[in-house]
């Protein structure tokens, strides 16, 4: 679980994308920022999350918001998931978890009765300025940009 919360300045992050281009959080100022951490590249639940932010897309642009994926999947994983699901928007790899780990969502997890260290699907909404103004720490895979933008299902 993330020791960050609302009103907190975001940690500054720089990653390289699926095509190997750097983004940083100074490239989104004057821009909300959906920032994503998800377990795994084409997982059922990690495919469901970023198709629903894929197919509200043009809302989520609309609304000012840019979007911007996080796991520790290695560029060439991303560019297979990207070219596979026609994401519109960039996944940083993280494969040393700097990111990760400095957004607090490296941690224990359960799966099928087993415990294991992982990224905990976690987003954050960060304003114009670089400060944290939601986190969601139980993602609505399916429906998550309704949960982003404030709507109900």
């Amino acid at each position: 679980m993330s020791n960050l919360k609302p009103g907190d300045k975001a940690p500054d992050f720089n990653g390289n994308d699926q095509q190997g281009k750097l983004i940083s959080l100074n490239n989104f100022k004057g821009k909300k920022l959906v920032l994503y951490f998800y377990p795994k590249d084409d997982t059922p639940g990690c495919t469901a999350e970023a198709c629903n932010l894929r197919d509200n897309y043009s809302t989520l642009i609309k609304k000012g918001y840019a979007i911007i994926g996080i796991s520790a999947d290695n560029e060439k994983s991303h560019q297979k998931f990207v070219e596979k699901f026609k994401l519109p928007f960039s996944l940083i790899a993280d494969t040393d978890k700097q990111i990760i780990k400095a957004y607090g969502v490296w941690g224990p997890k359960k799966f099928m009765g087993r415990e294991f260290d992982g990224i905990l699907r976690t987003t954050f909404v960060i304003d114009e300025n670089g400060v944290i103004e939601k986190i969601f720490s139980k993602v609505d895979t399916k429906n998550h940009t309704s949960q982003i933008i404030g709507e109900e299902k």
